[in-house]
């Protein structure tokens, strides 16, 4: 009976995505058609504010993976539920260690303005998208929506929200992630500017893992010969602790245009178009994170940590840090005449930076009763630093047969005095038959000061201070792709000197030695007639998996049919698979929200496969899928992508997403 009920609320909810998806298309199929420009986006560099364009989030085509936890990378590693922790099994896609290194696990989920998409839409757009899995219990949803409209040609606001709330298919794992900002840009001949404010509040419960992963690779072994098991009936480590992030990031870029118009006769008109020859920059940002961890059970705060330093009845411990940067440059824009075939920029950047540790109660080598000995090492707990850096840029982004991009800045003062960080990037493409052959070059070397809350830290369960030297990193790549044949290849190797790492205690090591890691992904599409299969395979191999740990191999595979209906109805139905090879990965520490080396457990050698029909009408897209499907069919039981968190088992999901403008 109870299974009736599920099933009846489940097509419930088919019912309302089908409503909805009926009633929003025949509401925008009645709009008049408006012989109006298509809206576009763009994205922004940094420092200077560039700008470089992106493609509108409207297309169909796997829609339906934006709300699984382990598919934003062919290998990731997720504690499980939607909006927690995480961070990519792939090394070059991870990105480097932010200031604030507690916010790193979820910088999937947090907007910057270096990622942030504006638009320029000449009538209002708002996109609304609700995605929903689960039952009652283990219910997750997603709720997006952004706006932006132009007050005119010139001129454009909009404002954007994104609230999760997951309930966890394990005990003590919910998550509640609220974000939400406003942006805006006005680009005129002479003066433009593009501004972002964002605050995101996620709240994360942390169980610690389940107790014992013999629930999951033998539920037979624990439930009398049972081989089905309620995953909320599993114990865990922690039943009464919770993380909070929480951060604002304000940012605005302005330049002001120097050049001259000039005027072209189209009939009897003139059109006077300006042509920009330099530019002044002037960029603002500020940052404030917040990092609280409350552990309520003074039993299991004294149990599942190995130490406990300042306090045996509890954690409640805040970590802060806040930054203002202000930037100034010089650029001469590319193509203002015949002659001028780059563009060229000069910066420099001041930024202030304060940082605050969890207050130490206990004087440096105190003992008391029934904590561990403190080690001797006093923080203090507010810190301020001042910082200077002096950059340039040269760029050509126009053109066909050759682009290219190098941007490098030097540290003059503060902890980054020396610091090295410069990146590069060239392009090409060519006609071979009747296909482009695209070409790409890419690398960058970097001398860096490692982050502050490496060096110092103080905290219920950690206290370090450590004398760490500058991080040396040199990668270099290349990047081969034909379009028509579907076919990419990329083939990169990078040497780091000085890598941070946490180590097996959870505490933050530097290797001296050269680390060496090779990366080489192949992309390969094939289409025969609706019939389409995508492959990506990556090979990685690193030089001492004691301190780096990857899979050697890892694939991502989705094979579907793409055809219409009625020739209006947009239909992609289909089935995907991840996998990775057996490795030791890295394990989760909730209290410090770190990812740390470890040698006793394997995970990987399973295959996590989706079914889903994704489909798309006018401008209304929707899915249902079966995530996880192949649980407890075939593949075996090890569907672990960290130690002591298991993935998702098999759940039900749908979504849908509408763009108001036409």
């Amino acid at each position: 009976m109870s299974a009736f009920i599920y099933l009846c609320k489940l097509m419930k909810k088919a019912c309302i995505i089908i409503l909805s998806v009926v009633c929003c298309s025949l509401f925008l199929g009645a709009k008049k058609k408006q012989n109006i420009p298509a809206p576009y986006a763009w994205s922004i560099t940094q420092p200077l504010g560039l700008r470089y364009d992106v493609p509108m989030d409207t297309l169909m085509r796997n829609f339906y993976s934006t709300d699984i936890p382990s598919s934003y990378a062919t290998a990731y590693g997720t504690t499980g539920n939607l909006g927690t922790a995480a961070f990519s099994k792939i090394f070059f896609d991870r990105p480097l260690p932010s200031e604030f290194i507690f916010k790193d696990p979820f910088s999937h989920w947090i907007q910057t303005a270096s990622t942030w998409k504006f638009y320029n839409t000449h009538i209002p757009f708002t996109q609304l998208s609700y995605l929903t899995g689960g039952s009652k219990q283990n219910a997750q949803d997603d709720l997006k929506a952004v706006f932006s409209g132009n007050i005119n040609q010139k001129l454009a606001f909009g404002a954007s929200i994104n609230y999760i709330l997951a309930r966890g298919n394990y005990q003590h794992q919910a998550a509640k992630d609220l974000s939400y900002s406003i942006f805006g840009s006005y680009l005129g001949d002479r003066y433009d500017i593009q501004f972002f404010l964002n605050t995101y509040n996620f709240v994360n419960q942390e169980n610690g893992g389940i107790t014992d992963n013999t629930y999951i690779l033998n539920p037979e072994e624990v439930q009398g010969g049972q081989s089905s098991i309620d995953t909320r009936t599993i114990p865990t480590n922690l039943t009464d602790a919770y993380n909070r992030i929480r951060g604002q990031e304000y940012y605005a870029t302005q330049r002001y245009k120097f050049g001259f118009y000039q005027e072209e006769q189209q009939d009897t008109t003139v059109i006077r178009t300006f042509i920009p020859v330099t530019s002044i920059i002037h960029t603002i940002e500020y940052n404030s994170n917040m990092h609280r961890f409350v552990n309520q059970s003074a039993t299991e705060d004294t149990t599942f940590f190995a130490n406990t330093y300042l306090n045996p009845n509890g954690t409640n411990e805040e970590t802060k840090y806040q930054s203002i940067r202000n930037t100034v440059g010089i650029s001469l824009l590319e193509g203002f005449n015949k002659y001028a075939k780059m563009g060229l920029g000069a910066y420099a950047t001041y930024e202030y930076r304060h940082y605050t540790l969890p207050r130490d109660t206990l004087s440096a080598g105190t003992t008391i009763e029934g904590l561990t000995p403190r080690p001797n090492i006093s923080n203090p707990h507010k810190h301020g630093e001042h910082l200077l850096w002096v950059g340039g840029e040269l760029s050509k982004q126009k053109g066909e047969l050759l682009t290219y991009n190098v941007n490098g800045k030097f540290g003059l003062a503060g902890p980054i005095i020396g610091d090295i960080d410069v990146t590069a990037n060239v392009g090409s493409q060519f006609k071979l038959w009747n296909d482009t052959v695209r070409l790409k070059a890419y690398g960058f070397f970097k001398n860096t000061e490692p982050s502050y809350f490496y060096k110092r830290y103080t905290s219920n369960h950690f206290i370090w201070n450590n004398n760490f030297g500058k991080t040396r990193r040199m990668r270099v790549g290349g990047e081969f792709s034909i379009k028509r044949w579907g076919t990419k290849l990329n083939v990169g190797i990078e040497n780091i000197q000085n890598y941070i790492y946490f180590d097996n205690n959870n505490q933050p090591q530097q290797e001296g030695s050269i680390i060496q890691v090779f990366h080489a992904k192949l992309n390969q599409n094939f289409n025969f007639g609706i019939f389409n299969w995508d492959n990506e395979v990556v090979y990685q191999k690193t030089s001492k998996p004691s301190i780096i740990p990857l899979p050697e191999l890892s694939v991502y595979s989705n094979m579907y049919l793409l055809f219409r209906i009625a020739k209006v109805l947009h239909v992609q139905l289909g089935a995907d698979c991840r996998y990775y090879t057996k490795y030791k990965s890295e394990a989760f520490q909730p209290a410090t929200l770190t990812f740390h080396t470890q040698d006793e457990i394997e995970v990987g050698n399973y295959p996590f496969m989706n079914v889903y029909i994704n489909m798309k009408l006018k401008q209304t897209r929707f899915f249902v899928m079966m995530s996880h499907v192949n649980q407890g069919l075939f593949g075996g039981n090890n569907y672990f992508s960290l130690p002591n968190y298991p993935l998702n088992p098999r759940m039900f999901q749908m979504g849908l997403s509408i763009d108001f403008s036409n």
